[in-house]
């Protein structure tokens, strides 16, 4: 427990330290998604802008007035409002990409990196990080895939009981092993980041292994940190929705939006917390390898006495 504590710590103090990259990539996700939402504020002024049955949605939130508001001819086409909104979201998928090595550099120094420092490691680890991100992708697709086609079978026959509420038990018990499972895989290439950033480790599956290695030999340790941090950014989602629903009035735009916007900029913090707490796992356990390298044991002097001839 007290492991699991100062690797949190530690890691929460590395983000604090550190402020300025949650800071900057929150400014980065704002930005694309106003762009984002260009197009869908647009499409939706042709029809709101002129029909008073919009106070469904300016007094509040109407599902049959959205509804109805989509299917009008003078909104257009729906496609054209989420194909831009989910190619803004790849662009800050992949930005983030480009970004997380400089991060990771500064995470582990013990001073603040100049901007030359921080994207000379970005364009060092660029392609590393790219075949980091394939690899994530290959390995938690073919998990995520097995394990829900198992999830699928086991509610199956659940439902075959007699047993009414079998089914949602079985379901629940099988997302949580689900999550477990898929936080274990986000921790090995996470550690394998940092080991490709901090060691400057060209061939990314030494990285791999060396990162499966340090979780093998404690394996509760930073996937308890993990668990514990995704726990607080649900937390952080279920008060956000909460205060929404309860003090937002309805037409208060100004309201809704900085509630949002800091339900997200907290959530955004809780990912970078679990990076940092990688990095303070991964120089945590270096800094252990260093200090219990073996020594060979000192043998004692033979004594004046014991070295004589026995007949003097």
């Amino acid at each position: 427990m007290n492991q699991r504590q100062n690797i949190l710590s530690n890691g929460w103090a590395i983000v604090r330290r550190n402020k300025q990259y949650v800071i900057w990539f929150y400014l980065l996700n704002l930005a694309l998604a106003w762009m984002g939402a260009r197009t869908f504020r647009q499409q939706a002024g042709h029809v709101l802008d002129h029909s008073l049955y919009s106070n469904g949605l300016v007094q509040g939130f109407d599902l049959g007035v959205f509804t109805e508001m989509l299917a009008r001819p003078e909104f257009g086409p729906v496609r054209a409002t989420t194909i831009p909104a989910m190619g803004l979201a790849v662009i800050f998928m992949l930005l983030t990409m480009i970004f997380v090595p400089g991060v990771f550099l500064g995470y582990a120094s013990d001073h603040r990196i100049s901007r030359e420092e921080f994207f000379r490691s970005c364009g060092e680890n660029l392609w590393r990080f790219v075949r980091l991100m394939i690899l994530f992708g290959i390995v938690g697709g073919m998990v995520a895939g097995v394990l829900f086609g198992i999830q699928h079978v086991l509610v199956e026959a659940a439902s075959a009981s007699s047993n009414e509420t079998l089914s949602f038990y079985v379901q629940l018990a099988c997302l949580t092993v689900i999550f477990v499972i898929m936080t274990a895989i986000r921790i090995w290439f996470d550690l394998a980041e940092t080991d490709v950033v901090l060691a400057d480790q060209n061939a990314v599956r030494k990285s791999l292994g060396m990162a499966l290695r340090q979780i093998r030999q404690n394996p509760a340790r930073l996937l308890g940190a993990y668990v514990a941090v995704s726990v607080a950014g649900a937390t952080i989602l279920t008060a956000g929705i909460w205060l929404w629903y309860t003090i937002v009035p309805p037409a208060s735009v100004l309201g809704a939006f900085l509630v949002s916007q800091a339900t997200l900029f907290l959530l955004l913090a809780m990912r970078f917390w679990q990076r940092a707490t990688a990095v303070a796992f991964y120089t945590g356990s270096k800094l252990e390898q260093a200090i219990t390298i073996p020594v060979a044991a000192s043998q004692p002097f033979p004594s004046p006495s014991a070295a004589q001839p026995a007949g003097m």
